[in-house]
């Protein structure tokens, strides 16, 4: 079913349209071989997976500082793994990942493809919970900064996904209104309820296709967006 009346594409970032987990894992990769760390790189993304999941919903309820986000992640992955790091070392691949992730630029399955397509006919743009600092390297680095009119982060706002405040934010900043704009991401809490509250229409993408109960229009591929706009 088409929307009607849509006039600006809102989007998250990590993980629909920025292939968080590849571009993290080769991250990650290059650490581990710089620190002479003799850890498996397939088995520690088993652990770190969920457990990264964890704390950013921890951050994102701001039970979590971004500073013990970054520490915690990883001492508890490497707990898991029994392998043994001092703090300090594990600070020093803490600030290396942020300095890291960004370099690599792997976009998930059909991004630039769909991102060409709906700038013809739409103005687009990001919200994001990531860190400042990173996320604009991500865009630029990976080559679809140039697509959007707008980005607004969680700092800059003050506030992450779902409060109702980056959403007014994201708004003022792209002179869009709610009932005209519909809002893209894989988190069914901070992006789409959180949208929807404030009136975007949504579209979920949900590639593992985790059960939920909900109303919303649902997506595997991002390709598919295109079922609606």
């Amino acid at each position: 079913m088409k929307l009607n009346e849509v006039t600006d594409v809102f989007f998250d970032l990590d993980h629909t349209l920025w292939d968080f987990e590849r571009n993290s894992a080769l991250a990650f990769n290059e650490i581990f071989n710089k620190q002479k760390l003799d850890l498996n790189l397939d088995d520690f993304m088993k652990v770190y997976k969920p457990i990264n999941f964890r704390y950013w919903e921890l951050y994102r309820n701001n039970s979590v500082t971004k500073e013990a986000l970054r520490f915690g992640r990883l001492k508890e992955s490497f707990d898991a793994l029994q392998f043994e790091a001092c703090d300090a070392t594990i600070n020093l691949i803490a600030n290396d990942y942020i300095e890291y992730l960004p370099k690599n630029n792997h976009l998930l399955e059909g991004s630039k493809e769909l991102l060409t397509n709906l700038h013809k006919r739409y103005k687009l743009h990001i919200i994001t919970n990531g860190f400042e600092e990173v996320q604009h390297l991500k865009m630029r680095n990976s080559g679809i900064q140039e697509y959007f009119s707008t980005v607004t982060t969680s700092e800059e706002a003050g506030v992450k996904k779902p409060h109702p405040q980056i959403f007014e934010k994201a708004l003022i900043k792209s002179s869009a209104v709610a009932q005209n704009s519909v809002m893209i991401g894989d988190n069914l809490e901070a992006d789409i309820v959180g949208a929807s509250k404030f009136g975007f229409h949504v579209i979920y993408l949900n590639p593992d296709r985790e059960v939920g109960q909900h109303q919303f229009a649902e997506i595997q591929k991002l390709k598919e967006v295109l079922n609606y706009l």
